[in-house]
């Protein structure tokens, strides 16, 4: 199979132009189009009125968006190794503008769950996006600029919530999905005019770069091994904050601005990110260090699932919110290791590395949504909480029975 070949002039020219501007810009990005995953959690009570959906059915909208996230991240995601980044990144943007656009108009359960699953291709952006920052970046620097356009994702991630149950209180649930159609066409904009070209160069046709993707799944145990790994923890996350929102407007009564300032407590786990970067990189180096700070990001994340079931009615809203940002911060670390370890299998297959990880991550994910909806609805909050606990420690006792594997390094 041909190797692929990547613009070596990049090594110097391009690095040149790694500015601050384009990190906050490839930041923006990422955050902006991950947000489109998960703002609409906390919304779950509302659309299903809106549209019809049965309560027990809530969290499905979530389920198709990361669905198609995880179909789109497997079918689009790894041209980012064959076309130039722009001219992939921008029409993706353009496609899930153009979902966002028709879920704010629906007002039945058809047309709002199809415009749902379409919603989870615009993410896809900020999974090419992030493997050409790393492109950029010199080697040993490599986590800590990953670390960077990671805290913008993250902040996404975290701020979306919060941010959907604000927009929906002040102006209604679908005036949020007008305000990210928005924002992706402002990001449209700015991504053709302040990115650098990175166009590689190859002679795989687009056939041919998806029938490579099996050979890099079945010949990186490492790759297999950190997706393992953070599935458990991703689906744990996303579960948490499906079931959270329902349980504070069911049992506590809450509306959606007290729902969305309990989110944003979720939002300071992303200051972590570029310390785990500084970690990452010494890992890098030293196994030891990057072993002992993955153990430790996953036994954390075992720990808000079980202390979420203690406390009284007074001041367990105050829990679960230390739940939610110890979590927040274990699930940020783990990831940007395991994006870090990932990223060093090779320069030539870096984009499908990263697109089989995102893919295999989120179809977790995907369950932990539809888990935490279910949950709520059958077992309340206590079921809920099990299925997190079950997930995080499967993680950590894969971990601790597994030792980290070398890859085979060859390029596909």
């Amino acid at each position: 199979m041909p190797s692929l070949q990547v613009e070596r002039g990049l090594t110097s020219r391009a690095r040149s132009h790694l500015s601050g501007g384009i990190i906050l810009t490839l930041a923006f990005g990422c955050g902006l189009l991950v947000a489109n995953l998960y703002f609409g959690q906390p919304l779950a009570a509302p659309i299903s009125a809106s549209t019809g959906l049965p309560p027990s059915l809530a969290g499905v909208p979530v389920t198709l968006t990361q669905v198609g996230y995880a179909i789109a991240l497997l079918l689009l995601a790894p041209l980012g190794d064959i076309c130039e980044t722009r001219a992939v990144v921008v029409p993706i943007v353009l496609i899930g503008l153009l979902a966002l656009v028709a879920a704010a108009l629906s007002s039945t359960p058809g047309p709002f769950l199809l415009s749902s699953f379409g919603i989870g291709i615009s993410p896809v952006g900020g999974q090419i996006l992030l493997p050409y920052a790393a492109r950029l970046a010199p080697e040993h620097e490599r986590g800590h600029v990953v670390g960077k356009v990671m805290s913008g994702l993250l902040l996404g991630i975290m701020l979306s919530r919060p941010m959907g149950s604000f927009v929906a209180s002040v102006a209604g649930w679908r005036a949020i999905y007008w305000l990210i159609a928005a924002g992706e066409a402002v990001l449209a904009v700015l991504l053709l005019k302040v990115l650098p070209s990175l166009r590689p160069h190859t002679s795989l046709s687009y056939t041919a770069l998806l029938r490579s993707l099996l050979p890099i799944w079945r010949n990186h145990a490492e790759l297999r091994y950190r997706a393992v790994i953070h599935a458990g923890l991703l689906a744990a996350f996303i579960l948490f904050w499906t079931a959270a929102p329902l349980h504070l407007a069911r049992d506590f009564g809450l509306g959606q601005q007290a729902i969305g300032l309990f989110a944003l407590a979720g939002v300071s786990g992303a200051c972590v990110a570029p310390f785990v970067g500084r970690i990452a990189d010494a890992g890098h180096r030293q196994p030891r260090i990057a072993r002992a700070a993955q153990l430790v990001a996953l036994t954390t994340a075992v720990i808000p699932f079980i202390i979420s079931f203690f406390g009284q009615r007074i001041w367990a809203v105050g829990l679960l919110a230390c739940a939610g940002i110890v979590l927040d911060a274990a699930v940020t670390a783990n990831m940007i290791l395991s994006q870090r370890a990932i990223f060093s299998l090779g320069d030539d297959i870096r984009t499908r590395v990263n697109a089989l990880y995102m893919a295999s991550i989120f179809l977790a994910g995907a369950c932990g949504s539809a888990l935490g909806g279910w949950g709520i609805a059958t077992g309340g909050w206590p079921l809920a909480a099990a299925f997190g606990v079950a997930l995080t420690g499967g993680s950590l006792l894969f971990a601790l029975l597994s030792g980290v594997p070398r890859s085979n390094p060859r390029n596909f």
